[in-house]
């Protein structure tokens, strides 16, 4: 018993070694803008249990299946799908429909999601002015 005693100790001192690396990259593989009925409605029928908010839009993102192996190995982290609708004001969740509702995270803070939001911004931009545009002919 006392051998025991002394192995737990050991561990409880022994200092606990810790490296922040930052993420080199994010790889978004499917990038869609959603009405917000259809992204909410999406997210929960997948049972995604939040959804995002940063700057502006309300996104959804799935990972890929083995981005945490890829971002350990290569340096990337990659998202199978971002798909995202614009909602100016933050609120708490989103009602789907009557008694579902989806909470919703304020992520703008976070450095991570502030750049994913920058790249819906950038898309999102890109997209609209397409639209935009006179026909040409």
């Amino acid at each position: 018993m006392a051998s025991a005693d002394k192995a737990s100790k050991t561990e409880v001192t022994t200092p606990l070694k810790v490296k922040v690396t930052p993420m080199k990259e994010v790889l978004i593989l499917g990038l869609d803008e959603r009405s917000l009925s259809n992204l909410a409605w999406c997210a929960t029928a997948y049972r995604v249990d939040r959804l995002f908010w940063a700057d502006g839009y309300l996104f959804c993102l799935e990972p890929y299946e083995r981005s945490l192996e890829y971002e350990a190995e290569k340096g990337v982290f990659p998202l199978g799908q971002v798909c995202y609708a614009r909602f100016p004001k933050y609120v708490k969740s989103y009602e789907v429909e009557k008694s579902v509702q989806i909470p919703i995270v304020d992520v703008s803070d976070m450095h991570l999601y502030r750049e994913i939001a920058r790249a819906i911004k950038a898309h999102d931009t890109k997209n609209h002015q397409r639209e935009d545009a006179p026909p040409r002919g």
